[in-house]
């Protein structure tokens, strides 16, 4: 497996420059990962397939769902693409590399993890500002038009809050220089976890089930489904930033009260 990954890379490398790599390559592969993981959930909506997994019965319409797509692939080219051009020298400065010798497994997985914790805390505060009275009417608001998420919503937002949150995933790199390859997995891994957070299906197989903390799909429709400024579960990929400051409460209530009706009920 690791003769592999580095035979790709070599490739790579010597067909492509680094700002080629570092740019285009990151943006191609986030719009791979990020459609392809976030369209079948618009075709099981649709089909009505695996209807009994999802988490409200309400359905967006083909014109709600059009619109979405709409929008992120003018997003995508016209804010996500020139940010990530303006942000290589950045990058570079701060150590990003893209040359041989490969990172170690341990170092991807500590620096990954690391990315994990930062991204949490950043992302919490920086959302639950959001949920302020003008920002959230402002900017915040337009990421939540979709009341009834899926899974391309996760990144259907206002031009200013995609860079103002688009910080919390970017300042783990930023501060530790990774190479290009620990970057290009971080980004796969949270572009990942932000679908599956939004896709509106709650499966057995849902991560949320097995890894503790992971907030998943039911946790983040919750905070969809309440179109307040204080709806909770600001949280991003693991959950303990809402069970520390109490931003969680009306949810663990409601789960409790479905878990005791549904006991009464058997």
């Amino acid at each position: 497996m690791a003769s592999l990954v580095e035979s790709v890379w070599q490739y790579l490398v010597t067909h492509f420059s680094d700002f080629q790599l570092a740019c285009i390559g990151s943006f191609l592969l986030h719009e791979s990962v990020f459609f392809l993981s976030g369209l079948p959930f618009i075709y099981l909506e649709r089909q009505g397939f695996l209807t009994k997994y999802k988490i409200q019965a309400k359905n967006n319409t083909p014109a709600a769902q059009g619109k979405c797509i709409t929008r992120l692939l003018l997003y995508h080219f016209c804010v996500n693409l020139p940010l990530m051009m303006a942000s290589y020298p950045v990058f570079t400065a701060m150590g990003m590399r893209s040359s041989f010798p490969l990172p170690s497994w341990k170092e991807v997985a500590a620096q990954i993890l690391f990315y994990f914790i930062i991204e949490d805390f950043v992302f919490y505060w920086g959302h639950r500002i959001l949920h302020s009275k003008w920002l959230y009417k402002n900017v915040h608001s337009v990421h939540h038009e979709y009341a009834t998420p899926f899974g391309l919503t996760s990144e259907y937002a206002h031009p200013a809050e995609i860079l103002f949150l688009g910080f919390a995933t970017i300042v783990g790199p930023a501060l530790t220089g990774p190479h290009l390859i620990t970057l290009w997995l971080w980004m796969v891994l949270r572009v990942l976890e932000t679908v599956e957070a939004h896709c509106g299906y709650h499966f057995p197989w849902s991560l949320s089930n097995f890894l503790p903390l992971y907030g998943g799909a039911d946790f983040h429709d919750y905070h969809h489904r309440l179109l307040y400024t204080k709806s909770g579960n600001y949280s991003s990929t693991f959950v303990y930033m809402d069970w520390i400051f109490g931003t969680d409460k009306g949810y663990r209530r409601l789960k409790s009260l479905k878990e005791t009706s549904e006991l009464k009920q058997t």
